[in-house]
Formats: C-alpha cells, structure tokens, sequence
C-alpha cells in the first residue's frame, strides 16, 4: 500500500522537499504501533537536516519530521497497553534511518507513544515533544531549576524558549528573557517572564545583572550560539549553570566561564534516537507523558502560530526559515 509523504530529494532549500506516493511502513517489532498522522511539527532541526542531510543512511525514502500526533491504526501483537482508535503522540524518527513525521502514517514502538487527552487538539499536542522535551532536560535534569533562582531564557517567545519560561516558574524560579518586538514581549510576560529584553537595543548583560542586583543569573539556557553563550557568561553568579542547544564554542578571551567556576552543559535531545538507545527514548517519552498532563490541566501553554497543509510544506520551511516565529508551526496532514 502507499501513503503520501514528504521526501528529502538530496540537500539544500525547502525545494528540496517533495510530496510524493511511498509505501507505507509496516510493523517490524511485535510492540510497533502503526499510527494515522494527523498533524506534525516542523522544528529548526528540521531545516538542518534539510540542508545539510540526515545523520543517519534510510533504507527507503528520507522523510523529515520528529514531533506526531494522531490515532492507532494497528498494533503488534505484544502491544499491550494501547488499541487501534487511541489518540497518541511521540517523538520518533526524522533524522535519517526511521522515517519521521512528515507523512500519513508511522511505525513507532508502544513505549514512546504518549496518550492524546481529549481536551488537547492533535495540533498542540503533535507541537508538544520534543520542545518540552528539550527544555525539560536543559532546566531540570542539567540546571536542576530550584525555587528563587534567577534564570535567563534566550529568544523566550521561540519553540523551545516560550516552554522553558513555563517550565521554569513551574519550579517557582524568577525569570527573564530576551525578545525582539513588543508583541514578543507581551506574549513572554503573559507566561510569566518578569523582565523582557530588546536584545536588538539593550545589553542583555547589562539588564541582567541589574535585574539580579548585581549578583548575577543562577542559570541561563542559549538556544542562539557561540557569542551569544560567551556574552551570558558575564551575566553569570559565582557557580552559575549555563545551559546550551548549540554546542559548547569555548570560554570567552577574559577566562570569565573559568573564574566564575562555572558550570556548562550540553544538551542534544536527539542523542538517544542517534544512538538507539530505546531505554533513553522512553524515558523521554516519560517527560512528554509529563508534558501533555501540563498541558491538558492549564499549567502549561502550547502556542501554535501556523499551521500548513502537508502539501504546503515548502511554504511552511521558507517560514521556519525566516525565523521570528512566536512558538510553532505545525503540519495538518488528515482529518
């Protein structure tokens, strides 16, 4: 049987992406589900791959697309816990190797499919995964995010950014973040950023200190890049934690991450499904279980700015690409 799905024919802009008939997958494993699409989310890894390949050689067609949500179509016969017709959701694939979300249907094992509930629409809750997973690693299970502490979440009206404020006040911390317009602005303090900064106009090291009294951030999370971090390291309290999505560049001229002993950490949210670590893989799925929970009882908001047919979906890259989106964007791929 065939699906329609979205192929990376080689590498470059979102030209690159085409809409075509593959077979469908099949189950491999006696605990796979075969999940109907409904909606997907697009993520700035998504242009990566896009544009500079997948990390991983696919055996069939190279489809994009990390975060799904839809319904049980059929299951393997160890799957226990879930039935065709269950509303689920997941991060899995996209990265070469597995076929990601960006078509009709996809094979996923039953342990990191996350039940839908019915107050959360499959637009929200396909824009769920791995964002909340990303800022529940960076602010708990790296920072460790405690009551009290000053934090600075960087481009805070992004995926990743406008989840991580939430998360953070979640844990009672204070944060602040940096923002580009006034509408971003009002949109971080309605989630409960204390402080924007007009990164464009002011020196967010400048404004942060002053925001602490002089003493300095606890924790901050970079999700822009290499002089971005090396300027957070001077808005940094003595022992202060800085989280970073775009890879360690090193210390600053001045040694200032050194003298301050800081504490630095990395964090690659797709490092379990690189490896193949299903044991990894769960327990992320056990984050976004968390996550939709959140959601689905008001304590955390899911903002979803785009949404674009499947057959739309180099119309939706061009807009992944010009960046300044508020949240996410997501794919409608069946009703």
């Amino acid at each position: 049987m065939k699906m329609k799905a979205v192929v990376l024919n080689g590498t470059g802009g979102p030209e690159a992406l085409e809409l075509r008939d593959v077979e469908m997958p099949r189950l491999r494993a006696a605990t796979d589900v075969l999940v109907r699409l409904r909606c997907a989310a697009l993520n700035p890894a998504d242009s990566y791959f896009r544009s500079s390949g997948p990390y991983l050689r696919s055996d069939g067609p190279c489809i994009l697309g990390h975060d799904g949500a839809g319904v049980v179509e059929q299951v393997g016969p160890a799957v226990a816990r879930l039935r065709p017709g269950d509303a689920v959701c997941f991060c899995n694939g996209g990265i070469g190797g597995a076929p990601g979300t960006y078509a009709q249907f996809a094979v996923v094992p039953e342990s990191q499919l996350v039940r839908k509930p019915d107050s959360v629409d499959f637009e929200h809750a396909a824009a769920l995964p791995l964002v909340l997973i990303t800022a529940w690693e960076a602010l708990y299970d790296r920072a460790d995010v405690k009551a009290g502490e000053s934090v600075l979440v960087h481009a805070g009206a992004g995926g990743t950014g406008h989840v991580a404020i939430q998360l953070a006040r979640l844990r009672g911390a204070r944060v602040v973040t940096t923002v580009s317009t006034g509408d971003k602005a009002a949109f971080v303090q309605r989630l409960g950023a204390e402080q924007p900064i007009f990164y464009r106009s002011e020196d967010f090291v400048v404004r942060a200190k002053d925001w602490t009294g002089g003493a300095g951030l606890d924790v901050a999370l970079d999700n822009v890049g290499a002089e971005q971090m090396q300027r957070t390291f001077r808005a940094m309290a003595p022992y202060g934690r800085v989280v970073t999505l775009m890879g360690t560049p090193g210390d600053d001229q001045d040694q200032t991450a050194y003298v301050m002993n800081l504490t630095i950490h990395n964090v690659m949210m797709l490092t379990p499904m690189l490896l193949g670590r299903q044991d990894l893989l769960d327990a992320q799925a056990n984050r976004v279980e968390q996550g939709i929970d959140l959601l689905a009882s008001g304590r955390l908001q899911l903002h979803v700015s785009d949404v674009f047919a499947l057959a739309d979906i180099r119309a939706a890259h061009a807009r992944l690409d010009a960046g300044g989106t508020v949240g996410k964007i997501v794919l409608r791929i069946g009703d």
